[in-house]
């Protein structure tokens, strides 16, 4: 940002956040613009990662679309880099009552920024600042709010742009979101986290990291190095110590393990990271907790879930159940309300969640470990958001169960990861239709079934993304594997055969 009066201009800009936050709400008239900006501000290693995928994660938020059936005073200006097609844009309307689906399509407004770079879409958009004044002559004198992803500097700028408020923590309190400041957040509100060392830099730290947390937990199965600013498992890498002995020898092999990680991992790990014991027991579960801070400084808990984690060490996140298993539920929307009052205090807002990790010893207990803090929406921004606008209700923190407006419960279970190289290229068409035609789409009379997202992303590696919504955790089940095998109905066997994919 352009030094300390951008930063004075921002500041003075938010103080209007309350105002037109307040307006965003069922019920209320006054006619106002919220700008969706999904712009993905990540480490440039991350960044890089997912830079085929870019449009597709945008693509994830076009769920926002569902709220203008029960926001009728809003219009919704939804950014992104790619156009998504008319049939899925179609599809978003055709889930909600249909007396209202034609104020819905007058009411939500596409902007493109056409740029196929790996850079998140607030940096496309600065680079054009014709569009940016287009964009803003557009609100008249109506009230405008922007809902981002996270907030960095580019961020900001397009806010200071475009003259509206954005409901997120200002970037210079993004570093509360790094791990080692989620440890030392933990202890200060009093909720367990794993041992562990934060502020590692090196491969000697690390080494140094790991002999610490050994002396502590001689029996611990291995240890997790994450880089601090990292999101999804991407900057996490567990190193097994079930044969490792001890003495010399030992220490040896684990710094010669860890001296052979990628060297953009290590580079990346020079900005900072921590070590931490990695939790085991006889059952293992990666719950987490969503919440929301109000401009005022009001913490809710807004959602719990199970994350459903893969990849080589199992530290990536494909998906989510939701909620979180009874067992533990009511204790995460405690942590989880702990830390955020404390981040509240020191003037973080808007959408944040913890991940913890679960250890149950076989008899039916368990202990949570929190493991990070994540200011900024993530994996289960997207599906909680399809159950609140199509199931209208309530997250109940104290059952750990969310609570439609007709008293009735529901469950899901939500994905961004259905990937089959037999679905590389199919139609969003074709699925859309393949879920209908198997009974399987959202029905808004019932409040269950399925509704699709990520759909361009079947272009580009054969992957979409799912919430299946049930009344019972059975029924949601059902219908999340329901429609995966209406879509390999449509799967080309050669692709799935093919020795380069």
């Amino acid at each position: 940002m352009g030094g300390s009066m951008s930063m004075k201009d921002f500041d003075q800009l938010q103080a209007q956040l309350g105002r037109v936050w307040a307006l965003n709400r069922p019920g209320m008239a006054v006619e106002h613009v919220l700008v969706v900006l999904p712009s993905f501000s990540l480490g440039e290693s991350l960044l890089h990662h997912y830079a085929s995928r870019i449009p597709a994660l945008e693509h994830r938020y076009l769920v926002t679309h569902l709220m203008l059936h029960r926001i009728q005073s809003c219009e919704l200006v939804f950014l992104t880099c790619q156009a998504p097609g008319q049939e899925v844009m179609d599809y978003y309307t055709s889930l909600v009552p249909a007396d209202l689906r034609a104020s819905v399509r007058a009411r939500f407004r596409l902007t493109v920024v056409p740029d196929d770079t790996p850079r998140p879409i607030a940096a496309k958009l600065l680079d054009r600042p014709e569009l940016l004044k287009e964009i803003r002559s557009s609100f008249g004198d109506r009230p405008v709010l922007i809902a981002p992803w996270n907030v960095t500097d580019s961020e900001v700028e397009v806010a200071l742009q475009l003259q509206a408020p954005i409901e997120g923590t200002a970037p210079n309190l993004w570093p509360l979101g790094y791990k080692s400041a989620g440890r030392r957040l933990f202890a200060e509100a009093g909720v367990p986290a794993p041992v562990g060392c934060e502020d590692v830099r090196s491969v000697e730290d690390v080494v140094a990291a790991i002999a610490a947390i050994r002396a502590a937990r001689p029996a611990s199965p291995g240890v997790v190095i994450k880089h601090d600013n990292s999101g999804a498992g991407d900057g996490n890498v567990v190193v097994d110590l079930r044969h490792v002995g001890g003495g010399p020898a030992a220490g040896e092999h684990v710094r010669k393990r860890v001296a052979a990680l990628p060297e953009w991992y290590l580079r990346d790990l020079g900005a900072g990271g921590v070590v931490e014991e990695l939790i085991a027991g006889a059952r293992f579960a990666s719950p987490s907790v969503q919440l929301d801070i109000s401009p005022y400084g009001e913490v809710a808990v807004v959602s719990t879930h199970e994350q459903l984690l893969s990849g080589e060490s199992g530290q990536v996140y494909v998906g989510c159940r939701f909620p979180a298993d009874p067992a533990y539920a009511r204790d995460l929307a405690r942590h989880g309300r702990a830390v955020a009052t404390q981040l509240a205090a020191r003037g973080v807002i808007g959408r944040l969640s913890l991940d913890f990790a679960a250890a149950g010893d076989g008899a039916g207990g368990w202990q949570l470990f929190a493991l990070e803090v994540n200011l900024r929406k993530g994996g289960t921004t997207h599906p909680f958001a399809v159950l609140r606008n199509l199931v209208p209700g309530h997250y109940d923190a104290d059952a750990g169960q969310w609570v439609a407006d007709d008293g009735t419960a529901r469950w899901y279970w939500a994905t961004d990861n259905l990937v089959d190289p037999g679905w590389l290229g199919l139609p969003p068409a074709t699925v859309i239709k393949a879920v209908a035609d198997a009974g399987l789409q959202f029905d808004y009379r019932t409040g269950t079934g399925v509704v699709l997202h990520m759909l361009s992303c079947l272009a580009i590696d054969g992957r979409f993304g799912l919430t299946a919504i049930g009344r019972t955790p059975e029924q949601a089940a059902d219908l999340y594997h329901a429609t995966k095998a209406a879509i390999d109905g449509h799967a080309n066997p050669a692709r799935r055969d093919s020795p380069h994919r």
